[in-house]
């Protein structure tokens, strides 16, 4: 894991033995929204209470034990339960309509690729976005932390969005006295290239494209019908750049039980809007259409076949013993739970991927779920959208006020039959 301090990037190893609680923030924008940070604050407040209750057991707290739990909230220190990120790096530079660098992003012919491989030389400061949004989506020294950062960066586009959001924390940590500076996790395509072809995300891959059998397991999980297969378990990019999932239509080919090929064709795409302006929906423009051999799948080896696995897949490969979802129900996609949680009942004992847990140690068991309770998700107080970036919110204790409510998701109710 990974995290930024005073503009210094350094790595941290943690052990499995603890207990992992997954939270996450976006590389589809820059600067750091209300959703992000509630479930950031959310995830410091599960940890350090989970440490605390692990060290003194479960009991009703007095007003000195508060005080404790406030001066950890301060100087959290490593206990059983860790907090982390997992940042999506698959995801278009622009996928909400929110990013301040949008024309220079489509200007530059990469609004359809990953984030991951997104390049700054070319990105400047959207002026027409700034003026129209200015006070609903960013603050006025959120763009200048932006720009300053874009000259620092070094070219790589994640790591500018990753020093603005963690400035941006220590800013906000500061304001509330919390330490919000979590660590951090790239996946899936930071992951990919790092690790050897026998890793357990080339493992994931391969193993999902093995056969017909295979593939049709994971379209179950998915609530996928095989009659037309048209789903890609994982999105080939282009030679050209292309990855976005939005953009990206194909079709899987079989000789008998085995993967013979799989065509991709990207085409010109629109993603979604914000929530200041419906009618301002982003863009993921790509054309190209291309032909792989299924054998790049089965024998899958990352470097000679770039591709983004879906989310319920990569997140097997994720150390997560508790998950943090936001406002399942009216703001979050409660078929994405549901996909997630049936393809973890699918590997548990010898069903779908069987060397996860024996030759990997990757628990395929359903982690703790919660969600964010959708009536209580942090909105701006005056345009009440939850995308408004933090420095849009004159007093941050407005935020505070709102509460933080979560409930717990009965894994049962959302395992596909």
């Amino acid at each position: 894991m990974f995290k930024i301090r005073k503009n210094r990037m350094s790595e941290t190893l943690v052990g499995g033995e603890h207990f992992f609680l997954r939270s996450s923030v976006e590389y589809t924008n820059p600067q750091l929204t209300v959703e992000e940070a509630q479930g950031i604050v959310a995830a410091r407040l599960l940890e350090v209470c989970g440490n605390y209750f692990t060290e003194y057991g479960m009991h009703d707290v007095g007003r000195k034990e508060v005080g404790e739990l406030c001066e950890r909230l301060r100087k959290p220190r490593l206990g059983r339960v860790v907090a982390f990120l997992l940042n999506t790096d698959d995801v278009e530079p622009d996928r909400y309509s929110m990013n301040p660098l949008r024309a220079s992003i489509v200007k530059s012919g990469q609004s359809a690729f990953p984030s991951a491989v997104v390049k700054t030389e070319e990105l400047a400061m959207d002026q027409r976005f700034l003026q129209k949004y200015e006070g609903t989506l960013i603050a006025r020294w959120e763009a200048e932390l932006i720009s300053r950062h874009l000259e620092t960066c070094d070219g790589e586009y994640m790591d500018m969005v990753d020093a603005v959001k963690y400035e941006a924390l220590e800013r906000l940590s500061d304001d509330i006295g919390i330490d919000l500076g979590l660590p951090a996790i790239r996946m899936p395509l930071t992951m990919l290239g790092q690790e050897a072809p026998d890793g357990v995300l080339h493992y994931i891959v391969r193993e999902s494209h093995k056969d017909y059998q295979s593939i049709e397991q994971v379209y179950r999980c998915m609530g996928r019908s095989m009659k037309k297969k048209t789903t890609l378990l994982t999105v080939p990019h282009s030679q050209k750049g292309y990855g976005s999932k939005r953009a990206a239509r194909g079709r899987i080919y079989f000789e008998g039980a085995r993967l013979s090929r799989v065509k991709v064709r990207y085409r010109t795409t629109p993603l979604y809007p914000n929530a200041i302006d419906p009618e301002d929906i982003s863009v993921a423009r790509a054309e190209d259409v291309f032909t792989i051999d299924g054998s790049q799948l089965a024998n899958y080896v990352f470097r000679a076949c770039p591709s983004s696995p879906q989310f319920i897949l990569y997140s097997l490969g994720s150390p997560e013993d508790a998950v943090i979802w936001h406002g399942i129900g009216a703001f979050g996609a409660s078929q994405l739970v549901q996909s997630y949680i049936t393809t973890r009942v699918a590997c548990s004992g010898e069903g779908l991927l069987p060397e996860l847990g024996t030759r990997y140690q990757m628990s395929p068991k359903i982690p703790l779920q919660l969600n964010l309770v959708p009536q209580g998700m942090w909105v701006h107080p005056v345009h009440d959208n939850i995308d408004a970036s933090v420095g849009c919110v004159e007093n941050v204790e407005d935020l505070v006020h709102m509460g933080i409510r979560m409930e717990g998701l009965s894994p049962h109710e959302y395992v596909r039959a």
